[in-house]
């Protein structure tokens, strides 16, 4: 494998990006299997299974790279920046219509979510409920995270703004100051635990105790986009971080250590602060040590890039969003009650049901949606519209392939 020169540029498609995004969907649902079959048990294969919650964090840094590529690209001369109202619009319509559907079938119609209140049926379909006392309801309980990911769409481009002026030769500072700002996010689990909140509000849940994993993202764009790739600290990174057997041995290594007590108990226990900063910062570097190589080094990921991944990554957002919905439903389909049965027997079912509810999901409600898109802007430009804003934006939030590579948790 050749390591990237100076004059690499990822291209604006990354298959194996694709497949990397349903490992990380199914590792979502796989760690809520092993939970609710009480494998999350204390066991060393317990906190193997308990710490996949970590791909939260690889779905973090995957956004952070796809949407920050067209800034770090445009401070360095390329194609200009995104628009903020079409990049607004396309993450709208990227969440927004398959989040409403799973929202309003699982409040309806899920036993145990069917007596929420009017406020946690607000809460939810507005994507507060983390900031709304116990409104994190049965069969959304994962959309914590959707929350977090709605919130960087919206500070997204307030970072834009702040480093606007680190362009041409002032771009090399751009790294330096995420790298400030994620490690001072990581303090941010020791002033939530000090804030005055309503009972029923974890200021842990928010935008800043996650801001690592994003940046961990936002920083590989620059580096992937920067012309580091000769001499210098810059460059040596770029190599080795493109090379995949010493980037998964570190990631090995990371989540080995994520399993342990230092990155805080799995499940629903209590996270001190430290604890939460630990495992945060592990997060971040596991994301950089899965993406790095798919980006940095694209072209070698046969298994990511298979049709079947490929497939499984279109599908990757409904796959998130409907799974607990659907493991509320397996447990009496299987006949076993809640908190029993046997691991795989009950991940098989969640995994064949989900991603059949995820086809029609995708078939049905998000293509739909993103071609009207599509379809109401093309009609813009017949009529003269701002062909300009159009043609720049960014390539993450364009219709068509790449908006499958952006999306949300």
């Amino acid at each position: 494998m050749h390591a990237p020169t100076s004059s690499f540029r990822p291209p604006r498609f990354i298959p194996a990006l694709e497949g990397m995004r349903a490992l990380a969907a199914l590792g979502v649902l796989t760690t809520h299997v092993a939970f609710q079959t009480r494998s999350v048990d204390g066991s060393v294969m317990g906190a193997i299974w308990g710490r996949l919650d970590l791909a939260v964090a690889l779905f973090f840094a995957l956004s952070g790279f796809l949407l920050w590529r067209p800034h770090a690209d445009a401070a360095r001369g390329g194609r200009p920046a995104p628009g903020v109202r079409r990049y607004l619009r396309h993450r709208a319509v990227r969440i927004l219509p398959a989040y409403v559907v799973v929202v309003v079938v699982v409040l309806a119609l899920v036993p145990a979510a069917r007596g929420a209140n009017a406020t946690a049926w607000f809460a939810n379909l507005t994507l507060l409920q983390v900031y709304v006392p116990y409104t994190l309801v049965a069969g959304l309980t994962q959309m914590w995270s959707l929350a977090v990911e709605v919130s960087f769409y919206a500070a997204l481009p307030l970072l834009a703004w702040f480093l606007v002026r680190l362009r041409g030769s002032r771009a090399r500072w751009r790294v330096p100051v995420m790298l400030v700002v994620a490690v001072v996010s990581l303090g941010w689990a020791f002033v939530a635990h000090r804030l005055p909140l309503a009972d029923g509000v974890s200021g842990t849940l928010w935008l800043p105790g996650y801001l690592p994993w994003f940046l961990a993202g936002t920083i590989l764009a620059e580096v992937a986009v920067s012309d580091s790739g000769g001499h210098g600290l810059g460059g040596r990174l770029r190599r080795l971080s493109a090379r995949r057997v010493p980037m998964a041995v570190v990631a090995v290594v990371v989540y080995a250590v994520a399993c342990t007590p230092v990155a805080g108990p799995s499940g629903l226990a209590a996270v001190s602060a430290p604890q939460f900063a630990v495992k945060t910062a592990l997060g971040a570097l596991l994301g950089w040590t899965l993406l790095a190589p798919l980006v940095l080094a694209p072209g070698h990921h046969r298994f990511l890039a298979s049709a079947t991944m490929q497939t499984l990554g279109r599908w990757s957002y409904a796959i998130f969003i409907w799974h607990l919905a659907v493991l509320a439903v397996v447990f009496p389909l299987v006949g076993f009650a809640l908190f029993g049965g046997t691991m795989w027997s009950v991940w098989l079912v969640t995994v064949v049901v989900t991603v059949g509810v995820s086809a029609a999901s995708y078939g049905l409600v998000e293509e739909p949606a993103r071609r009207a898109m599509r379809d109401r802007e093309r009609r813009g430009r017949d009529r003269g519209g701002d062909s300009t804003t159009v043609a720049s934006a960014a390539t993450a939030t364009s219709a068509g392939s790449v908006t499958h590579q952006s999306n949300p948790v």
